[in-house]
């Protein structure tokens, strides 16, 4: 006898994976964490096979787990399409989503497109600032979402992925071979003590040569090859390239990219918004 799964269970089964624990998982679904337990270990039950491992602090995906997470996922995924597109619940509106300068590439022009493409009758105010910023406009409601760089998570938080940090010029720049090493950053930019203080670790004497409040007036001083700035990995425009300085620069520390969203963003347009965004890191993490 075929067996139906219950879409509720395998939504709080994705968001426990997503969140990385079930208390986190139920601030997301706007459940108690007793809930949430229930729900998957009904899951469990019903198809004979644990899918996750509870041992520990946190919580992992079992193998099982890590098979049925593929299924979960796409299984959701078209019961929200369905109901959006029948009901227009959730197929229009508005969402304000707020990202930092420095990694609005290259995630998000494919949210942005694929937004779009899926929901087109969803406005999307996009919000460039600094992650502090950006932290208090949340904080307000001013941002529906938003990303951050952090070292550190706060709540209503997740991490979605890590990276290095990278020293950046001018394509085939020389600035990086001058002692003192010229720098160029916002005056808002989180990295700029931690580069400072890298640099004083190594020895290196460094001037800040190019302040702004505006991330183009740094990447033109950059790209003119009159300084060296500090980037994510993988977020370096196309004009900008990254420096392979052989060890002559000291290494960077790495960067969380987080994800913040509303408890209550269970549903609607926000959590369409969330569950592209992760789609989408998680991509880039293959």
């Amino acid at each position: 006898m075929l067996r139906n799964l219950d879409l509720t269970a395998l939504r709080s089964f994705a968001a426990v994976a997503d969140s990385g624990g079930v208390t986190r998982a139920a601030g997301f679904l706007n459940l108690t964490q007793s809930a949430v337990s229930m729900q998957i270990k009904r899951l469990e039950e019903s198809l004979g096979v644990q899918l996750l491992n509870r041992a520990g602090r946190g919580v992992a995906l079992t193998a099982a787990g890590e098979q049925m997470l593929g299924y979960a996922r796409r299984l959701l995924q078209t019961n929200d399409e369905a109901v959006a597109r029948l009901t227009g619940d959730a197929f229009e509106g508005e969402v304000t989503i707020g990202v930092p300068s420095d990694i609005v590439y290259p995630a998000i022009p494919k949210v942005l497109k694929r937004f779009h493409a899926e929901y087109p009758r969803i406005r999307v105010t996009l919000i460039s600032s600094y992650t502090r910023r950006l932290k208090a406009l949340f904080a307000r409601g001013d941002c529906d979402l938003i990303l951050t760089t952090e070292n550190s998570i706060g709540p209503e938080g997740e991490t979605l992925i890590e990276l290095p940090l990278i020293w950046i010029g001018a394509p085939g720049g020389q600035a990086w071979r001058q002692r003192p090493l010229p720098l160029a950053f916002e005056y808002s930019s989180i990295f700029r003590s931690g580069v400072q203080e890298a640099l004083d670790r190594a020895g290196i004497d460094w001037i800040m040569a190019v302040e702004s409040d505006s991330t183009r007036s740094i990447e033109a001083s950059v790209s003119a090859d009159l300084a060296v700035d500090v980037l994510v990995e993988g977020a370096e425009p196309k004009y900008l390239e990254r420096i392979q300085h052989g060890g002559a620069l000291p290494d960077l520390a790495r960067t969380q990219i987080n994800l913040y969203t509303p408890a209550a963003a269970g549903s609607g347009v926000t959590a369409l918004a969330a569950d592209l965004i992760r789609q989408t890191y998680r991509a880039l993490k293959a």
